[in-house]
């Protein structure tokens, strides 16, 4: 059966108890996760086959890692073993007008010396038919940007297609590569581009604004300078507070603006990955429905994962499904 193909780093996530702040805590919970890694444990747990390459602490550390991957029955045959730690997350979950924040610790991780040389794209992408990369990976280090692109260059070669998610953001793009640069790169190796007007200003060096004409307007701009990228799709995020945001989506194929309804989640469980939600619902509705029941099938997967502790997506399709179709009471399943 063919794959997905994810790339990028595994972290673990460290944090308090409920919404309890470092200061106040004694005990700590932890779970595994990380941009793209999430996007592929929540197809598979939507019942896709994925395969994840990154590089993992070879320690038991690791091996908890990895064996969490396995549970969802994803390929790590790719996985490349360090010497150095895996990367760390710390969280404190925040509430109501209280936000949450995060530090990182990452900076001399397993993943930070990956380098080309490390992995066998050839093999990596035997079976892959779908490749998913983010603006994390290539704004680590010059070895994770390499890499990234040494596989994206392959997979169009092959005619695989790829979706690109660039979520740049500023605070990473230290060792002397220009963030613009870099993705636009990339893009041009991309079908799918899973963004709003934020990221395609930042790539196209442009100021357009929010409306749908505008962003209608920049999608039209942006497959004109990636002539490869056939479809835009944005999710909107509504916050009332830190525990009360509205999700909604829209996207340009090159022919056809559609929105969907707000999905609204008047108590959230936990916020991180919920992007990644979107673009794991997203990928594996393409693969099954036309485009806009994919992009109503993505936010949909996207506002139940703000109902699930840690960072990914539990979900099932039928779950899914149930939201599209109304259900969004919360009552008992008996």
């Amino acid at each position: 059966m063919s794959q997905i193909i994810t790339f990028g780093e595994v972290l673990m996530r460290l944090s308090p108890f409920g919404n309890k702040k470092f200061i106040q805590a004694n005990t700590l919970e932890f779970y595994f996760g990380g941009t793209e890694v999430n996007v592929g444990l929540s197809i598979a747990h939507l019942g896709g086959k994925v395969k994840h390459i990154t590089a993992i602490s070879d320690d038991f550390i690791g091996d908890t890692a990895i064996a969490h991957l396995n549970k969802f029955d994803m390929d790590t045959s790719a996985i490349v073993r360090s010497n150095r730690p895996l990367g760390v997350y710390f969280l404190e979950v925040g509430a109501v007008m209280r936000p949450s924040s995060i530090s990182y610790n990452r900076s001399h991780s397993a993943f930070s010396q990956i380098e080309p040389s490390m992995v066998d794209w050839e093999k990596a992408l035997h079976k892959g038919h779908w490749f998913h990369w983010t603006g994390i990976t290539p704004a680590l280090t010059q070895g994770a940007f390499d890499t990234l692109k040494a596989g994206l260059k392959l997979a169009k070669e092959k005619g695989m297609q790829v979706s690109a998610d660039p979520t740049y953001r500023s605070g990473l793009w230290k060792y002397g590569v220009e963030a613009k640069d870099a993705l636009t790169e990339l893009l041009h190796c991309s079908t799918v581009f899973i963004g709003g007007v934020n990221e395609i200003n930042e790539v196209l060096g442009t100021d357009y604004g929010y409306t749908n004409e505008e962003f209608i307007e920049a999608s039209k701009k942006l497959m004109e300078a990636f002539p490869t990228i056939n479809k835009v799709f944005d999710k909107i995020r509504t916050s009332i507070n830190a525990s009360w945001h509205k999700i909604r989506a829209r996207m340009w194929n090159g022919t056809e603006f559609r929105e969907t309804q707000d999905f609204e989640i008047t108590h959230i469980v936990d916020r991180i990955g919920t992007g990644d939600a979107f673009a794991a619902g997203l990928i594996y509705g393409l693969q099954h429905y036309d485009d806009f029941k994919s992009m109503q099938f993505a936010s949909a997967a996207c506002a139940l994962k703000h109902t699930y502790a840690g960072d990914v997506n539990y979900a099932t399709t039928d779950e899914v499904q149930r939201i599209l179709d109304g259900n969004v009471t919360g009552r008992f399943n008996r």
